[in-house]
């Protein structure tokens, strides 16, 4: 998950190799926003003001839309990501690989049309679930302190279909 001082890291590094990033005004329209709509309330838990981070480079653009979640001591991470670093978290989609240690377990499968990729820590109950969107759109989230099922089960109440088509 992108935040704040992860999105200044970013600009620092982007004008130290000598890109060029217009950022719009304070409280402005700001392309992340369009997504804010679908980083619903979720039952049972505390939820931030949702984030997000707009970014335009030449030939590159990321748009990132974040909103945390909390409840008791577990914490859900929800996130749509569109542009080139959506790309990047499609690459692991894409190989359909399953793999089941000890550890914990990852695997891709179809779920309710969308290739998906989910990830679990047995031990610290943490992981990731990641809806292949399109070709440069991902809806994520991550979690700690709850089940895989429970995490697929809170992912499946965001619209994963209406992300999409505004993600377009």
């Amino acid at each position: 998950m992108m935040n704040r001082r992860h999105a200044l890291d970013f600009l620092l590094c982007a004008a130290l190799l000598g890109f060029v990033l217009p950022i719009s005004a304070a409280g402005a329209d700001q392309a992340f926003q369009q997504f804010f709509p679908f980083l619903v309330d979720l039952d049972g838990w505390q939820g931030k003001k949702p984030d997000g981070i707009s970014m335009e480079m030449p030939g590159n653009s990321m748009i990132t839309a974040t909103r945390e979640y909390q409840r008791g001591a577990a914490r859900f991470h929800a996130q749509v990501l569109v542009g080139a670093a959506a790309k990047g978290a499609l690459a692991i989609a894409q190989t359909g690989m399953k793999i089941e240690t000890s550890e914990g377990r990852m695997n891709t499968s179809a779920i309710d049309g969308f290739q998906v990729t989910r990830t679990f820590n047995f031990k610290d109950k943490s992981g990731a679930i990641l809806v292949a969107l399109g070709g440069n759109s991902v809806f994520s989230i991550s979690f700690n302190g709850i089940g895989d099922d429970e995490a697929l089960g809170l992912a499946k109440k965001f619209d994963w279909k209406a992300i999409q088509a505004a993600a377009k």
